[in-house]
Parts: structure tokens; sequence; C-alpha cells
């Protein structure tokens, strides 16, 4: 027997089971009474299928795209609330649009190549961003194929935009200084702390007092900023489970983050000038582009500290894995692809000390 199930959204859906016991969802609809009836029509049309024997897997027919990606959605309580709403918002602006009345078993390798390009080109989307969207497109039909609501998944051999290698800017550690000088005091020790230690935005300002350890120079990172639609919030969470790491603290940088504590009374190491934490649009607008102006370093971004971070360590001999565990990345290849270039500038610095040391015991 059909019945219906209020969802989060407040909308209903309709379900169902087919004759092996197994539940199927129909669209979603605005009362009750819609979506019941929407189930009792398709478990009807799936008995009758069955009993003329026209159709084998019915089924596979009549899950509706919007239907299965909500369900999926609810399902995924691995994501984080803004790794959530960014799919969500990218599932309601870009997939639904195309896709959402579309049964799952008529959407066809040809239909997702046209709506990439559709996407690149009649939209103008980014093609970082039209790969994001497949990237959900993709997972959604995975899911559909682990639950044998269709046969394989139609993402395959889709060709997809090219995204442009941007070359990545890296502060000298003499424009460091000039940029530092450049900042306002109260935020100099989050210039420092960037360049030096490499953390991420959100862990610069989610940075807590707590969180230091003076003593043994070691800046525990266990929380960050999140962005959660409009806003931010304070989480105890990284973005991933490697981000939560110790990373050693310069001795000159422990003096100055000591001297700037006294200044403040606040649980964030930097907080937003009325307290509290910081507003990234907010504090960038008001102090970070200020201060690259001033510094004639322009265009510089937040983000880009943490790359001068990574060359400063790898200029002065750090290896991959050094670099891998301070910068908190969950993968060593994810290091080499954004910086591996820069390695093989030490084969040369080797190569040298190579030479000294067989010099040294050869006299």
């Amino acid at each position: 027997m059909a019945w219906a199930r209020k969802l989060p959204s407040g909308r209903w859906q309709g379900q169902y089971r087919d004759l092996l016991g197994k539940a199927h969802a129909t669209g979603t609809f605005a009362r009750k009474g819609d979506a019941k009836a929407t189930a009792d029509d398709q478990e009807a049309k799936m008995r009758k299928r069955r009993a003329d024997g026209t159709d084998p897997e019915p089924e596979q027919e009549i899950v509706r795209f919007d239907a299965w990606a909500e369900e999926v959605m609810i399902s995924r309580l691995h994501l984080r609330p803004s790794s959530r709403a960014r799919d969500e918002s990218y599932l309601r602006s870009h997939l639904l649009p195309t896709f959402g009345d579309s049964l799952l078993v008529t959407i066809e390798r040809k239909h997702v190549q046209a709506w990439v390009r559709f996407l690149s080109e009649d939209k103008g989307l980014a093609p970082r961003t039209v790969r994001e969207c497949y990237r959900i497109l993709g997972g959604l039909m995975r899911s559909a194929v682990d639950d044998k609501l269709i046969a394989e998944s139609p993402c395959r051999r889709v060709s997809l935009p090219y995204v442009e290698h941007v070359e990545r800017r890296f502060l000298s550690a003499s424009e460091v200084e000039t940029f530092a000088l450049a900042m306002d005091q109260r935020y100099r020790g989050l210039v420092y702390v960037g360049a030096y230690c490499g953390l991420r935005w959100g862990e610069l300002a989610g940075l807590k007092r707590e969180h230091l350890d003076m003593e043994k120079r070691r800046i525990n990172v266990v929380g960050s900023l999140e962005r959660v639609g409009n806003g931010f919030r304070y989480v105890e969470e990284t973005k991933t489970t490697s981000g939560r790491r110790m990373v050693p603290v310069p001795p000159f940088l422990v003096k100055l983050l000591a001297e700037h504590l006294l200044a403040t009374l606040s649980p964030f190491v930097f907080p937003a000038p009325r307290g509290g934490h910081l507003y990234y649009q907010s504090w960038r607008r008001r102090f970070w582009n200020p201060a690259v102006d001033a510094s004639g370093l322009a265009p510089f971004t937040p983000h880009e500290l943490r790359h001068t971070a990574a060359a400063l360590m790898i200029d002065q001999g750090a290896n991959p894995v050094t670099v891998q565990r301070r910068l908190g990345h969950k993968d060593i290849r994810t290091t080499l692809q954004a910086y591996g270039h820069r390695f093989p500038e030490q084969d040369d610095v080797l190569t040298a000390r190579l030479e000294a040391l067989r010099e040294s015991v050869a006299k």
C-alpha cells in the first residue's frame, strides 16, 4: 500500500513498495493527498505491468530525478553544513531546472553532454563551477546505479570544460615584511601566521587563544570558521581530518603573538574590531584590500598567504611530506600538484651539498 511522508522542506513525497518489498519514491508535492495519490497510481501501474509481463523491472521507470536527488541529499550525513549548502545551491540552480522532471532511466549521456555545454556556453559558468555541477550529478547517478534504479550512469565519457592553470602568487620573505607593515596593526600577526605557518583563512579567523601553546611554540589547529549561506560560524572542525594538526611556530612569531594577545580579551586571536569572529567580505574590504594597495603588491588574495607559506618552506629545503603535514593536505598528491614545480629547484641545492660532502671527506 502506498503512503506519503513529510520531508524536512515541508513538502510531501509519495512512496510505495514494489513486489520485492523495495521502497520507491515519486515526486514531491505541496499537499499530502497529491503525493499519496501519485504513489497509488504508480503502484497500480507497476502491478498491472508486472501482471501483463510487459515490464520486468518497472521500478526503473518511475523514479524522478528531483525525488531521487532529495532522497540522496538527505541521506548524506557525512557532509559538513557548508558543503551541504554549496551542493544544494548548485542542485537547485543548475541541475533541477534541466533534469528535475525527468525519470532517471530517461537521462542519457547525450543529455548530460548537452547540459554541460549549456552551462558552459549559454549560462557562461566558470569551468570549475561546471565541473562541480557535473560532480554532483555524477554522484547522484552512481547512487542510482548502486540502488539498481538504472543500469549504468549516463555520466560517462562526457567532455568537460578545461580549467586554465593560473599561476599562484607567492610573496618573498621581504615582500611579506612589506605587506605586514602595510596591514593594520591588529591583523599584522595574522599576516605572519598565514605566511609562515600556512593556515587557511578560516583557520586563521577561527584561531582561538586556547589553541596556542607558547611554551612549545605550537599552534593546535582544531577549528575554523566555515561559510553557511551568506554568513559564517565557528566550528570545532577543519576542512579535512588531516587538517587537525600541530603547526610549529617560529620564535619571532611566538613573541609577536604574545604581545598581540595583551591587546585583546577576545577568545579569538584575531577578532573583529568590535569583538567576535571576523567576517570575510567586510574584513577584506576594510583591512586587506587597503593593505594590498598600500604595499604595491596587487593583486594578492588572502589564500595566497597559504601559497606563500608553502613556497617559503620549500625554498628553505622542506620536503613534500613536511609541507603536506604543515598545510594539512589530506593527500600528498594535492601538495605535489599545487607546489611540485617548486621542488625541482632544490635539486641544485642538493647537488651542491653532495659535492661539498664529498670534498670534505676526500681531503
